[in-house]
């Protein structure tokens, strides 16, 4: 399964009408009609990233999806996968399920193996819901879902333009914010996941953003007694959020 891609002006121009969801929109540089000035205008309304590239970066994306004679007309639109939801829709959802909500917030993970083993374990520990950035973040694709095995489209997930945002956001809803980060960290089984709680895990390599850590309550970490000075990143939330659901349990 791939992400589904439509073509034209007026095919795309109906999609953004009609409420359907864009991962992103390609334009042909320098193009210009009332159809592309409409789809721009829609397209920031509604949060969609629009990119300006040559002609034959329309075209390779064309020819490697096998899409042959396409009458593009200088632009393509890519619709995901899955149907995401609000911040708000995953604290609904744990509150529907009269439970404290569990967050996972991904600050920069990049690898879709990462992105679907996260997604996985996060499903079957009972997190309500997963964050991510909407651009410079790994998008959810047919070798995401793969790896999730089928997590990715049961559990609500979240596509934000800023991870701070959306951390601040989470806080003013009186939900506890920590991060998978050495700085200050407690052992995880140490902090009361028992509560509402979200966890932020950081890039593969990076870590979490320092802007990031400034507005965290607090870190945790996974004590570790190997000559293995860290853990990839899946695995750690993996980790993680078993001890959550063994707190919660």
């Amino acid at each position: 399964m791939e992400e589904t891609i439509i073509f034209g002006r007026k095919p795309i121009l109906d999609a953004l009408q009609s409420d359907r969801r864009f991962d992103k929109i390609m334009v042909l540089k320098s193009s210009q009609s009332p159809e592309l000035e409409e789809i721009s205008k829609l397209a920031r309304q509604k949060k969609v990233v629009l990119q300006a590239v040559p002609k034959e970066k329309i075209e390779d994306v064309l020819y490697k999806n096998r899409i042959r004679e396409a009458n593009h007309q200088g632009i393509i639109g890519f619709m995901p996968l899955i149907d995401y939801c609000t911040i708000d829709d995953i604290i609904q959802y744990a509150h529907d399920r009269k439970e404290d909500p569990l967050i996972i917030v991904l600050d920069g993970i990049t690898d879709v193996h990462n992105l679907g083993a996260i997604a996985r374990s996060a499903e079957s520990m009972g997190a309500h819901g997963i964050v991510m950035q909407q651009t410079g973040s790994a998008q959810i694709n047919a070798v995401a879902l793969k790896v999730s095995a089928g997590a990715l489209m049961n559990i609500p997930v979240c596509r934000e333009q800023s991870i701070l945002t959306v951390i601040k956001y989470i806080k003013a809803n009186g939900i506890r914010v920590v991060g998978a980060d050495l700085t200050n960290a407690v052992p995880v089984a140490q902090e009361d996941l028992n509560q509402p709680i979200a966890i932020v895990m950081g890039a593969e390599g990076e870590g979490i953003a320092p802007q990031i850590k400034k507005y965290l309550d607090g870190f945790v970490a996974i004590p570790m007694k190997g000559k293995t000075e860290s853990l990839n990143v899946s695995v750690s939330a993996g980790i993680i959020l078993y001890e959550a659901a063994k707190q919660r349990s």
